[in-house]
Parts: structure tokens; C-alpha cells; sequence
């Protein structure tokens, strides 16, 4: 079924950013998924967060791969660039587009299916290279266009629709990025929108890859009893508050018990709140052992659980040019045989 465009009405009575839009500025046609999917939840999310982030929506580029998900970009930022993708290959899509300009916001939505299953290299590769790219993965632990199929993210135990148990151990994109060497690593859940909001704004923020895993129940095929990507069994482990703080207001900021601040590249601050004894956000090993413990005791923590400024991104590590390739003239990009032999002699 085709989506249905909503008017674009303009409005004295709402608010507007820094930038001067409002937030139907960010919005997109109405869905066309099922009533009450978390994808609609985390898409109006990632709605308010771009409003809040002031970013001017002709600067994002949205892609995704195949399954629910991906259709999400098309509810959000009408006047937005957009890529749909086939089944796993968002990433890299992702990455030769940043290759080509590297001042855009690159926006990735994908499954827990099309991430974990046959986009897990991808995405492996795109953590290892720190493409400077936000990769959120509507995770709710079934292929929800196939019936219901456990997913790679299914935990044991959980109980399908039909009545199965899955028995296999499951891919958490947490704990597989935090080995591989992610520089931003966070967990939200669609039915928590105050929750949310904060972490895509963090990850907005963060210069490089920003892998923010959302659990976004599948009213249809997941949401029943037994299953542990419900939004009943989901709402019980909400352990931790992150807040983005403009550059302008970081002035105020006062310091107190359990809370860390960390700055981030662009000004402003990412403020860590409600953080348990002992937790440092920014070490691996602390984060490590935080969600190791977790795991043994059957339960899924949410927040920014890990965050790390300082390595380069992808095209700091490779020293290309800070000038978009795009935007290069021809006389650079093919400078010619001449220069090309010069090249070649220079290396003998």
C-alpha cells in the first residue's frame, strides 16, 4: 500500500529551532505500518531529536536495506536524499557515499535481521573503520515480513507466536561492537520516546560510527507473552538517562554523585545521569564487565553504555581530502598520466 503524504500546512503556533523550522519541517508521509509498531514510535523519535539537533534536512541522507525497517526512512524527512538498499547492504552503501561527501549526515535503518544476519559483515566492517554515519537497528528479535521467524537478536528461551522456544544464543550488536572497537554504543527502546530522544541526539553528535541498537516490539508477530522484545518485558529495564547539553548551556552545568560528562567535537556536552556505582561510560572494560553481568542475569541494560571521542573516523584515518570528493574539479580528481607516473616513481 502506497503512503499517504501529509499537507504541508505552514504554522504560527510551533515552535522552531535554531535553524527556524518546525518540527513538520522533519516529518514525512503517514505510515503504512501495522498499528502500534514500535518502528512508528522510534521513527517520531528520531523526528524530534533531528528538530532538536537543528539539522537542515537537505544535509541527511537516509538508507536502509530490506524488512519493516527499512521502511522507516520513507516517515521521516520528506525533503531528505534516500537510498534503499538491498538485503544487508546498507553499510556499505553508506560508506561510499560518505566516501564522496563527507559533510552530509548519513542516517542507516536496518532489522535485527538485515543487520545481524546476512549484513553482520558489513556492519562489522563499517564499527572497524569508524565511518562517521548513525546506524540505528529496529530490533525486535523476529523477520516480521516472512511471519515471525526468530532473528539473529532472539534470546533463549523466548517463546514465538506458534509456541517454539528459541534455543540458539543470540547476536547482540552491544556487546559484538564494543569487541570490534565501537566508538558509540547505545540501546533505547521505542516505547520510552523521552528515553530515546537524548540517545539520537548523542549519536547525531558523534564523530564517527554510531550504532544505536532500539528495541521496537513487533506488535504482530512479538508482543505477546514470553516473548523478551515485548513492550511488557522491555519496560522493566530502563537502568539509565543520557542528556545532550547545547554548547550555549553547558556554562550552567553543576556537578553531582553518578553523573559523567563527556564533550563531544561539534560544542555541547553528553551527560551521562542515573549511572550505577562503579560505571564509567567512557571504559571499555568497565563497560565490558557491566554488560557481561547483564547477560547472566537474563537482562538487557539501556542508554548510552559506551562512548569514545577520540578516535579518528574514517577519513581522518585515511587523510583524505577536507574538501568533499564530490565537490572536487576534474583537473584534481584525474590530474593525468604525468602525475600518476610521478606517483608510481615515488614509491620505488
Amino acid at each position: 500500500m502506497p503512503s499517504i503524504a501529509k499537507p504541508v500546512i505552514a504554522s504560527l503556533i510551533l515552535e522552531r529551532n535554531a535553524i527556524g523550522l518546525t518540527i513538520r519541517d522533519y516529518e514525512g508521509p503517514m505510515s503504512t505500518l501495522c498499528a502500534g509498531c514500535g518502528h512508528d514510535s522510534t521513527t517520531a523519535a528520531l523526528v524530534q531529536a533531528l528538530w532538536r539537533a537543528s539539522v537542515w534536512p537537505h544535509r541527511v541522507v537516509k538508507l536502509s536495506g530490506i524488512g519493516c525497517s527499512s521502511k522507516t526512512p520513507t516517515y521521516f524527512l520528506r525533503g531528505a536524499h534516500g537510498f534503499n538498499s538491498v538485503h544487508g547492504r546498507m553499510v556499505p552503501i553508506a560508506t561510499g557515499a560518505n566516501a564522496a561527501n563527507r559533510d552530509l549526515l548519513y542516517l542507516g535503518i536496518s532489522g535485527d535481521g538485515d543487520a545481524l544476519s546476512i549484513g553482520l559483515g558489513h556492519l562489522s566492517h563499517g564499527i572497524r573503520r569508524n565511518v562517521h554515519m548513525v546506524h540505528l537497528i529496529e530490533n525486535n528479535g523476529v523477520y516480521g515480513l516472512t511471519k515471525g521467524q526468530f532473528s539473529p537478536s532472539a534470546d533463549v528461551g523466548s517463546r514465538s507466536h506458534r509456541g517454539e522456544h528459541n534455543t540458539l544464543a543470540p547476536i547482540d550488536p552491544i556487546r559484538l561492537g564494543l569487541s570490534l572497537g565501537a566508538t558509540f554504543l547505545a540501546r533505547g527502546f521505542s516505547g520510552d520516546k523521552a528515553h530515546l530522544v537524548p540517545i539520537l541526539e548523542a549519536a547525531i553528535a558523534h564523530r564517527g560510527f554510531a550504532l544505536v541498537d532500539v528495541i521496537s516490539p513487533c506488535v504482530q508477530f512479538n508482543n505477546h507473552v514470553g516473548s523478551t522484545k515485548s513492550y511488557a518485558e522491555v519496560r522493566a529495564h530502563q537502568l539509565q538517562v543520557t542528556d545532550v547539553v547545547p554548547p550555549q548551556e553547558t556554562a550552567a552545568l553543576s556537578a553531582s554523585d553518578q553523573v559523567v560528562d563527556v564533550a563531544v567535537p561539534g560544542g555541547g556536552i553528553i551527560r551521562f545521569r542515573s549511572l550505577p556505582s562503579h560505571y564509567d561510560p567512557t571504559d571499555r572494560r568497565s563497560v565490558a564487565a557491566y554488560l557481561e553481568d547483564h547477560a547472566q542475569r537474563g537482562e538487557v541494560p539501556t542508554g548510552l553504555l559506551y562512548l569514545d571521542e577520540s578516535v579518528p573516523d574514517v577519513h581522518e584515518r585515511a587523510g583524505s581530502t577536507a574538501v568533499p570528493l564530490n565537490e572536487l574539479p576534474y583537473s584534481v580528481l584525474c590530474p593525468g598520466a604525468d602525475a600518476l607516473r610521478a606517483l608510481q616513481d615515488a614509491r620505488y
